[in-house]
């Protein structure tokens, strides 16, 4: 007996096989085939997208450090050709001013300048000369002095004179006025002060003070804009014995200091800006300081603090905008010692305007 495709299915069946699925017609299998591979061929397409930003995120990360660490290192290097660019002009100053010493008519400085200016093929240094007779002596400076002094740096008078007392106290180990109570943890020596720094530990010294700040100041068209006022480590020295001040480099303040007005001191300024003033021209002078004209010398270079300010010359000529300054303390001896200058102090950083 035959039996049927229904027949056998029905047979299968009560035997306990599973009988297979119809199988779908060729058409319907080729187009589920294909939207899968359009689907794996989207999902390969999206992590190629996600793959290719995550690289160039990385890479333009990569580009923007080393692009960094490329000026950075450029900045480094240019800040140490400008030290020493600075470094040969106190050289050169210092060896300069030496001659004219040894040769006053063959002296290749001018009598009075108070800073010249060097061309080097790699660039240019401006090179100030601030003997220490433009400050006045903290050892021998009068309460009045640096009362004086202290308002000229922007003190009030009351702390100004506090500040004086303050001063003294450090340098003679006397009492200070009744008001002052704070001071160091140890009792001073009763000696002079041996370093202008150690001003830094007398009651009322601030970083500020001894430094200099910026400070707002009104211009000749009536605006404002920050000025540099000067520090006590501008005003004060721990060389000299004379109470007199060089003309020529005394700051405004010292030049309040020694009992000049400010109509004065803004006439001696105008006066200097025009050209050194020279000995033989101290006495036009005296009459504009008034009863400070006999606290006024011109000259007096034994030490001097010799200050450069390098700036490169770049390849087309002109000077970048990078400045570095270092100045250098230096004392010029008499005949008969080992060496004719002696370096009393090195600045590898120092301020100038």
């Amino acid at each position: 007996m035959t039996l049927g495709s229904a027949g056998l299915t029905a047979r299968a069946t009560a035997l306990g096989f599973i009988p297979l699925a119809e199988p779908q017609a060729h058409g319907d299998s080729l187009t589920v085939v294909a939207r899968n591979a359009h689907r794996r061929r989207g999902s390969a397409l999206l992590a190629v997208l996600w793959l290719s930003a995550a690289l160039a995120a990385i890479g333009f990360s990569l580009a923007t450090t080393i692009h960094g660490e490329t000026e950075r290192t450029s900045t480094a290097l240019d800040g140490l050709r400008s030290y020493y660019l600075a470094a040969a002009g106190i050289d050169r100053a210092a060896v300069e001013v030496l001659w004219g010493i040894q040769n006053p008519a063959a002296s290749t400085i001018p009598q009075g300048a108070t800073q010249v200016i060097y061309h080097f093929a790699s660039g240019d240094v401006r090179v100030e000369f601030i003997p220490e007779t433009a400050k006045l002596n903290v050892n021998r400076a009068t309460l009045e002095d640096l009362t004086r002094l202290g308002m000229a740096l922007g003190l009030d008078e009351v702390r100004a004179d506090a500040l004086a007392h303050a001063i003294d106290q450090a340098r003679t180990g006397a009492a200070g006025p009744p008001g002052l109570t704070q001071g160091p943890s140890f009792q001073p020596a009763g000696a002079s002060l041996q370093e202008i720094e150690e001003l830094l530990s007398v009651p009322g010294v601030t970083p500020e003070l001894f430094y200099g700040t910026y400070a707002p100041q009104q211009d000749a068209a009536g605006g404002m804009h920050l000025a540099r006022r000067a520090g006590l480590v501008d005003c004060l020295s721990v060389y000299g014995r004379s109470s007199q001040v060089d003309v020529n480099t005394a700051s405004p303040a010292v030049l309040a200091a020694v009992g000049m007005n400010p109509a004065a001191i803004a006439a001696v300024a105008a006066r200097r800006n025009a050209g050194p003033i020279l000995q033989e021209q101290l006495g036009d002078v005296a009459g504009m300081a008034g009863e400070a004209a006999g606290r006024l010398r011109v000259g007096g270079r034994s030490i001097v603090t010799i200050r450069a300010t390098a700036r490169l010359r770049l390849d087309n000529g002109q000077l970048s905008d990078l400045r570095r300054t270092v100045a250098a303390m230096v004392k010029y001896m008499p005949p008969g010692y080992d060496a004719p200058i002696h370096i009393l102090r090195w600045y590898d950083t120092a301020w100038s305007e």
